[in-house]
């Protein structure tokens, strides 16, 4: 038995749609009671620190709906099925930024929001990185502007909060020590 566990007794699914699913599960809990657990299930998605030669963070700026507001991120994307989470960073590396890398080095796996959801982001770094003179085209709902930006300006987006997101301050912290 995994500490604390809560044991799944019924699950409602609440909502289908094209990038998550809503379901409801009553649960027992460790002290034997039940409750309730709203659970958004998620695909997963991978997000990409690309470093130019110049040690420039390649960033994207967007609208984000559920914010009602832009912000900028490092580029990031849903795993389609079947698709190892190396092919979707390299994939959303070519769509969100016109550019591919010779080196793409996993950084480490983490839960965007696990008390409601199960979104686990794979973290990359992509070096040597090349503009493609070909790229792939961006979903079409999705546009972006593309920033190359010091780690002094990355910080202070993180300061002025134009970096909203935990993936891309996750990305920061960890290049305040990778770049220095």
């Amino acid at each position: 038995m995994k500490k604390f566990e809560e044991k799944t007794v019924t699950t409602d699914l609440k909502y289908t749609g094209r990038i998550i699913t809503l379901q409801v599960d009553d649960v027992l809990l460790p002290n034997g009671k039940q409750g309730k657990r709203e659970i958004v299930k998620h695909p997963g998605a991978v997000a990409v620190i690309a470093v130019t030669d110049d040690k420039k963070i390649i960033l994207v700026e967007q609208y984000r709906k559920a914010l009602e507001r832009s912000i900028i991120e490092i580029p990031a994307g849903k795993i389609e099925p079947n698709e190892a989470p190396e092919l979707t960073a390299m994939r959303e590396l070519e769509e969100e930024t016109g550019y591919t890398c010779n080196d793409l080095r996993y950084i480490q796996s983490f839960a965007t929001s696990p008390g409601f959801a199960d979104e686990i982001i794979h973290l990359y770094l992509a070096e040597n990185i090349v503009k493609m003179e070909n790229p792939a085209d961006l979903d079409e709902d999705e546009f972006v502007e593309l920033l190359h930006v010091s780690l002094e300006d990355m910080e202070q987006m993180v300061i002025s909060q134009k970096i909203f997101d935990a993936k891309t301050a996750f990305a920061y912290i960890w290049l305040k020590d990778y770049l220095k």
